[in-house]
């Protein structure tokens, strides 16, 4: 198994040698392709070595986390989590500021609408 700086080093001959397509046309002179053709054939491999690029870039983000992102999440949590606490702690100030009401045990007959005796 290759150690992570080999992959690297793997991979930026991989991105180096891919993206000389960039820079140079390979089908530029081929004799059964005529300069149109060689041109189109060329945009389409640049396009393909986009394309490649893209999928390489959407893996790493996929499959790794975005370590800044992480702190930054953890950072609000934090705060979110001393916001909570404050605010429940106002909450409970407020309920305790109210003065307490007494309870009242006596039934209002005047709502009864039950026929009586």
């Amino acid at each position: 198994m290759l150690s992570s700086a080999e992959l690297d080093s793997a991979n930026a001959n991989a991105n180096a040698n891919a993206n000389a397509i960039f820079s140079t046309n390979p089908y530029d002179g081929h004799a059964a392709l005529s300069p149109l053709e060689a041109e189109v054939l060329w945009e389409y491999a640049k396009l393909a070595q986009h394309a490649k690029i893209l999928v390489t870039k959407t893996r790493q983000l996929s499959e790794e986390p975005d370590r800044r992102l992480l702190s930054q999440l953890r950072v609000l949590e934090t705060k979110m989590g001393l916001v909570m606490t404050l605010f429940k702690a106002s909450v409970w100030g407020v309920i305790n500021e109210q003065p307490a009401s007494e309870p009242s045990f006596s039934f209002d007959t005047t709502i009864d609408t039950t026929a009586q005796r």
